[in-house]
């Protein structure tokens, strides 16, 4: 296991997906930075809290399950190319490490990128100056759930890239599914069972928004992150196992 990640390292160390895993957290670091500069209105009475919503609106309604995508194509695209899985699956082997190692990858690099994320938003409060004590335990719930809910969205966007040896296919389908988040958000009867939303549910303050989805408890939240997680991993792994090559 451990000479396949430094494998898929190899692979991945020179290519752009490391350039990806910025662009999100500088943007959303630039719309929060804005926003508290010009917004004198803080909900909340926390500065460091609404910098917060509004750097995870765009962070994790758009860039997050769009990384998600990209990360999942990426790191199955060298194996569609020139045979490559057949050669994968000459060593010494099963097709379950495989599939395991590439979707651990994924959310490595997402975590990577959460963490780049926090520490834009940290670098925001420390510069403008922010008043009060950080709210480290709200901000690492916030990254954190992020991150959880980006369970199942890897799991899915994994079995689709495995499944199809385009590399545009997977991100075309990932783009539609994630342009509707405004409006699904928005849907308390369809935004908590929507994968493409659940980043966003998940990383804005729960007392920062009261419309919508966005007031539905954490505990169903997660149960049907965790329900659709293990749906998409078990069917992307099951399909990936009889892949015929």
């Amino acid at each position: 296991m451990i000479r396949m990640f430094r494998s898929e390292w190899l692979k991945l160390r020179k290519s752009v997906i490391w350039l990806l895993a910025v662009v999100s957290p500088l943007l959303a670091g630039l719309v929060g930075f804005l926003s508290s500069l010009e917004d004198a209105e803080v909900i909340g009475g926390s500065p460091w809290l609404y910098a917060l919503s509004m750097m995870a609106a765009l962070h994790a309604m758009l860039f997050l399950p769009l990384l998600t995508g990209v990360f999942a194509a990426l790191v199955c695209r060298y194996e569609h190319a020139g045979g490559g899985w057949k050669q994968l699956f000459s060593l010494p082997v099963s097709r379950s490490q495989v599939y395991l190692v590439k979707y651990v990858f994924i959310m490595l690099l997402l975590a990577i990128t959460q963490l780049l994320f926090l520490a834009a938003l940290i670098g925001i409060g420390l510069a403008l100056g922010f008043p009060g004590p950080i709210p480290w335990k709200e901000i690492i719930i916030s990254c954190a759930g992020g991150w959880i809910a980006c369970l199942p969205l890897a799991a899915l966007q994994l079995a689709v890239s495995t499944a199809w040896s385009s590399f545009a296919a997977p991100l075309a389908v990932n783009v539609v599914f994630t342009l509707p988040n405004m409006l699904v958000a928005n849907s308390t009867e369809y935004g908590p069972y929507y994968p493409w939303v659940q980043p966003m549910l998940a990383m804005i303050p729960s007392d920062e928004m009261s419309f919508g989805a966005f007031n539905i408890s954490p505990v169903t939240l997660f149960v049907v992150i965790g329900g659709s997680f293990l749906l998409f991993l078990v069917s992307g792994w099951t399909y990936f196992a009889k892949k015929a090559v």
